[in-house]
This record gives C-alpha cells, sequence and structure tokens, in this order.
C-alpha cells in the first residue's frame, strides 16, 4: 500500500485524469475494478468546458499511443460531487463499506473561481462525515443503481446502510484535489505550469485550504517538461508554501505530534502530496494514415491491440482497424494584423484533412511519451530525495505517460514514482487494462 498524505492507494495504480473517466458509468466501473487504487476524475471546471467535433482522440497503429484534442469535461463539477458522493455512500457488491480513495481533478480561469470549486469539495467531505455519524440512518443513493447488481438480477442496493457499514477512518480522506495546471489544448490558454509563477495565486488558494484543514490530500499535475531548471524551478517554488507545525495544528485536541508513513515525528507541512507527471506533449500531429479512430466511450474488440497491431491476448495479428472518417475542416486562422504571418499549411486547403485530428495539432500520449515522462518522474524524485526540507522530501510522484504494460509500469516505479497512473492504456482497453498492468493480460 501506497500512503500519500490521508490517502491510501492499493494498489498502487490509478487512472489518469482524461476522457475515459468522464461520467457516473465510467467512474464506477473504473471504482469497481479490484486493479486500481483510486480512481481520478477527468478535469472539472465549475460550469462545464464547451466540447465539440473538433474535440477528439487518435490511436496510432504502430504503438499504444494516443494523440488527443480533448479540453476539460463537459459535466460541471457539481455532477462530479453527487457522483463522488455516490461512489463514497453506496456500499460494494459484498456489502463492505467503500475505502478506495477519489480524487477530483478541477481546474478554474481564476484563483476566485478555484477558491469557490476548493469550498463546494470540502463542503463535499463534510457531508460525508456526516452521513457516515448517522450510522445506520441514511439510505445509500444511485443515479444508476439498477447497474449495480449481478446479470440476470433485478434487486438493487436499497436496504439501510448497517453499523458495521461505517469504517474506522475518516470517510472525508476518501477524497483528494488534483489541480490540472498542464492541458496542452486549451485555446489561448497555454498550460500555466510552464511558466511557474503564474500559477502561484492558484498555489496560494490551495495552500490556504490545506492549512484550514490539513487533513486534505491536493496533488498538482504537471506538463512534460525538457529542460533540468524547469524541474528546479517547480520545487523552488513549492518549497515557499512549507510552514513549520505545532502538533496541535494537525490534530485538535491531543498533543500527540502527527507522524509520516514511516512512523517519524513530521515538524513541518507542505500542502502539495504529489505530483502528477506528466499530462499529455502538445503540439504534436499524427496523420490520419498512421492511426485509427473509435468513439472513446465505445472499445471494441476489432481494434483493441498492441503495438505493431498484435492482439494482447493472443499475440497473433489483430484485425485491421477501420478507416477513419474525414475530419471537419476547421475555421481559417485569424490574425488581427493586416500582414498575417507565415504559418504551415492549413488543412483547410485539402479537401478532406490528412490528419488526424480535426484541429491537426493534439497532446501526444502513451508509448512515445513514455521515455519523456519517465525522465520527468526520474528528475523529480532525485531533487525530491535530495531536498534539505522533509515536508518536500515527502512529496509523492505519481508516473503518468506510456504505462501500457507491467514492463512500463515496473520501468516508472524505477525511476521514483510512488503510484502509476494509465490513460492511453485505459483507452485502447478499458478496464482491463489495469489487469495488463497487473500482469494479467
Amino acid at each position: 500500500m501506497v500512503r500519500i498524505h490521508t490517502l491510501h492507494i492499493e494498489p498502487p495504480v490509478v487512472n489518469a485524469s482524461c476522457a475515459w473517466a468522464t461520467d457516473y458509468e465510467q467512474l464506477r466501473e473504473l471504482y469497481d475494478s479490484p486493479h486500481t487504487g483510486a480512481v481520478v476524475t477527468r478535469t472539472a471546471t465549475f460550469n462545464g468546458f464547451s466540447e465539440d467535433a473538433s474535440n477528439a482522440v487518435a490511436f496510432a497503429k504502430s504503438s499504444v499511443s494516443t494523440l488527443n484534442s480533448y479540453g476539460y469535461s463537459p459535466y460541471p463539477l457539481s455532477n462530479y460531487l453527487d457522483w463522488v458522493y455516490t461512489l463514497l455512500t453506496t456500499p460494494m457488491l459484498d456489502g463492505s463499506p467503500p475505502t478506495k480513495p477519489v480524487v477530483i481533478s478541477i481546474t478554474a480561469s481564476t484563483p476566485t473561481v478555484l477558491a469557490e470549486m476548493v469550498e463546494n469539495i470540502q463542503a463535499l467531505r463534510r457531508k460525508l462525515r456526516a452521513t457516515y455519524a448517522t450510522l445506520g440512518d441514511f439510505t445509500p443513493s444511485s443515479p444508476t443503481r439498477t447497474k449495480r447488481h449481478s446479470s440476470g438480477s433485478s434487486s438493487s442496493h436499497t436496504q439501510h446502510v448497517p453499523t458495521a457499514f461505517v469504517p474506522a477512518m475518516d470517510p472525508a480522506t476518501l477524497i483528494g484535489i488534483e489541480l490540472n495546471s498542464s492541458c496542452p489544448n486549451i485555446k489561448d490558454a497555454p498550460p500555466p505550469s510552464y511558466t511557474f509563477a503564474f500559477l502561484l495565486p492558484y498555489l496560494d488558494v490551495l495552500s490556504s485550504a490545506f492549512y484550514s484543514d490539513p487533513s486534505l490530500t491536493i496533488g498538482i499535475k504537471l506538463p512534460p517538461y525538457l529542460y533540468s531548471t524547469r524541474f528546479v524551478e517547480v520545487l523552488r517554488f513549492l518549497h515557499t508554501y512549507t510552514r513549520e507545525i505545532r502538533p496541535a495544528a494537525f490534530v485538535k485536541g491531543t498533543t500527540h505530534e502527527p507522524l509520516d508513513a514511516s512512523g517519524q515525528a513530521m515538524r513541518s507541512l507542505n500542502p502539495f502530496a504529489y505530483l502528477a507527471c506528466t499530462n499529455t506533449l502538445g503540439n504534436c500531429i499524427l496523420f490520419s494514415e498512421e492511426t485509427f479512430s473509435r468513439p472513446f466511450d465505445t472499445p471494441t474488440d476489432s481494434d483493441a491491440g498492441s503495438s505493431n497491431n498484435v492482439n494482447m491476448d493472443t499475440d497473433e495479428p489483430a484485425p485491421a482497424p477501420p478507416s477513419p472518417d474525414p475530419s471537419p475542416s476547421p475555421p481559417p486562422p485569424s490574425s488581427t494584423s493586416s500582414t498575417p504571418p507565415p504559418h504551415p499549411p492549413s488543412p483547410t486547403l485539402f479537401p478532406a484533412s490528412p490528419f488526424a485530428l480535426p484541429p491537426a495539432l493534439g497532446g501526444l500520449g502513451g508509448e512515445s511519451l513514455h521515455p519523456l515522462a519517465l525522465g520527468n518522474v526520474y528528475s523529480f524524485a532525485r531533487l525530491l530525495a535530495a531536498h534539505p526540507d522533509p515536508a518536500m522530501r515527502r512529496i509523492r510522484l505519481v508516473g503518468i505517460g506510456g504505462v501500457t504494460s507491467a514492463a512500463a509500469a515496473a520501468r516508472m516505479r524505477a525511476a521514483g514514482a510512488s503510484v502509476v497512473g494509465c490513460a492511453t492504456l485505459l483507452g485502447r482497453e478499458g478496464v482491463r487494462a489495469f489487469e495488463i498492468l497487473a500482469g494479467h493480460p
């Protein structure tokens, strides 16, 4: 088991925040999997992100890689609060209480909006405490409760929760927050964590929330960095949020000192418990001839394959993937200058776009990103391990990027990740992806 502040993750494998963790049904399936140690939602905004036909994903033929032009979730934060509450108040199929953490991924255009989102998540955590405190006096509710029974059964989980359902842990510690600071696909809004100083007003909001309630676990999803100075810069800024603590600041009403995962007394705290490395690499192109496409929520047997178009179960050649539909052409670029600057040929110059994605450019993930993701994890791990501040040394790494096999997961852990996460493999294989990562293909 891996402990990231108040989150206990076993097995140490999660889904990355992605399009395959968008709605309740997808989150339910991820939560029910015995091969996930926690679930991370798709990134929510306060009111929901406007999606259209330009937001898409393409799967590479030659490797387990993807290119996507997705932004954030079309569902507002309020939907995720309802869904997470349902996940954490509905008994598991065997009647046991839910103990798997859920991390709510969020982002906002202003610190003020972010503060409101964080407060709404804190209200959900308080609601969970109140719900569990009533012991058997509440009935779990689910928007899709009829899907929680076994095939052929008409019964569902509608019984009152028995006293034994309530776990000994604080139920609020089953919820964490991840700030997505690194989506490369938002028009006119480059990832702020590439210029980390721009992120500080948002980190101030999260830091304030943490020091008001140090049971809150907070992570930051970072982009892939290319230069050593970037890693140093990130940690230099994060270190400014460390504070010396008194015992009562963490455990109110007692004189016990808080202990870290190794049982050592904590003399200082940093509000940021983990870094997720990395998000996709922006400004990439794949051509249609290199890819195949399908709706992200309807994986099919015919195109679920590993690298080199080989079936992961049998090692036999997989059936040929379907040809992608012609992509709609985006509007021509506009310019405020009377003499537009030179630019590469636009997809609009072609009757049928040769590119895999409607906007041509997108974020690269999967095996193609793996070496860079490993380098990011390794660089942060070395700097954190050598940091003079023990609070900084407690920051954990979630390794994301090309975790498409058990061997890739092992490499990510060897580079320094405490937990590994995947998205591309989830998109190709569904929740079976986590069986593959566990070495049970």
